[in-house]
C-alpha cells in the first residue's frame, strides 16, 4: 500500500521519482511477458509487430526520462526570469525591423521637389 501512495504522490512531483520508475519497467515488463505468451500461443505476425513497437516504445520512453534527469529544473522564479529576458529580445528585435529603411517606400515626387 506504500508504494501506491508513493507512486500517486510521484505524480505532482517533478521529475521521474523511483516509484514511477518501477511502476514504469514493471508495466513495461508485464506487457512484454502478455506479448511473447501470445507469440508462442498463436504464432501471430501481428503480436510479434506488437512487440516490435512495445519495445520501440519502451527505448524511447527510458531515453526521454534520461534526458529529462540530465536536465536540471528550473523554478518557477528562474522560468519568470527566463521569460522576461525573451520578451525584452523580441521588443527590441521588432524595434530594429520598424527602424530598419525599406528602398521600396520612396517619396513622392511632390516630396523630393520640397527638399530640392
Amino acid at each position: 500500500m506504500a508504494f501506491l501512495t508513493e507512486l500517486w504522490q510521484s505524480v505532482f512531483t517533478p521529475g521521474p521519482t523511483p516509484a514511477l520508475m518501477k511502476a514504469l519497467h514493471a508495466s513495461f515488463v508485464l506487457l512484454f511477458i502478455s506479448l511473447f505468451w501470445l507469440i508462442y500461443v498463436t504464432r501471430s505476425i501481428h503480436y510479434i509487430n506488437l512487440s516490435v513497437i512495445a519495445l520501440l516504445l519502451y527505448g524511447t520512453v527510458i531515453w526521454f526520462v534520461n534526458e529529462l534527469e540530465k536536465e536540471k529544473l528550473k523554478t518557477n522564479e528562474e522560468l519568470l526570469k527566463e521569460g522576461e529576458g525573451e520578451k525584452d529580445a523580441a521588443q527590441s528585435s521588432r524595434q530594429r525591423r520598424q527602424n530598419r529603411w525599406d528602398p521600396s517606400l520612396r517619396p513622392l515626387p511632390s516630396e523630393r521637389e520640397k527638399s530640392k
